[in-house]
């Protein structure tokens, strides 16, 4: 998935209160200056059919309908799925 620059768009599934989201979107964060994407950031708590699918993974990030990582990011595996993205 792309956002409306033809950037691809990474979506994490997040929690309030959940040091490990914020973990992961400060991750992201960073790893956004050396790799081009946007990211989306959606609570989980605020979409009961997300909280169903999510609850006990988040954070979980995807990339279109592929789940690239959950709890912990990889780096690697964001590398690798936007690398085969373009």
């Amino acid at each position: 998935m792309t956002s409306e620059g033809g950037i691809p768009l990474l979506t994490l599934y997040s929690r309030q209160w959940c040091h490990l989201c914020d973990d992961m979107e400060s991750a992201l964060e960073a790893l956004q200056r050396e790799l081009r994407f946007d990211l989306e950031i959606l609570d989980v708590d605020a979409f009961p059919d997300l909280e169903a699918l999510y609850d006990e993974k988040v954070p979980v990030l995807v990339g279109g309908d592929q789940e690239i990582c959950h709890h912990f990011l990889d780096r690697s595996a964001v590398r690798a799925y936007l690398l085969n993205f373009r």
